[in-house]
């Protein structure tokens, strides 16, 4: 048998995943074994722009809450 055959390469995380590890590293429970997966098999780029959405979705959610409350 072929060893080259049975090692395969790792399944790049889909959508759900990037966004399920970007949230718990931005509220900080981002467990050892689930960001070293994600440097692992993980496109960089892909976890930058997500990290880049989401903070300027956070920072939009507060102003508006923000404006909301102080009218």
């Amino acid at each position: 048998m072929n060893d080259k055959t049975s090692e395969q390469k790792p399944a790049k995380p889909g959508l759900g995943s990037l966004v399920k590890s970007i949230l718990a590293a931005a509220i900080g429970v981002q467990t050892d074994k689930n960001r070293e997966k994600d440097f692992a098999q993980g496109n960089p780029l892909a976890f930058i722009v997500g990290g880049f959405v989401f903070t300027a979705l956070f920072i939009l959610t507060i102003a508006m809450i923000v404006g909301f409350v102080t009218r």
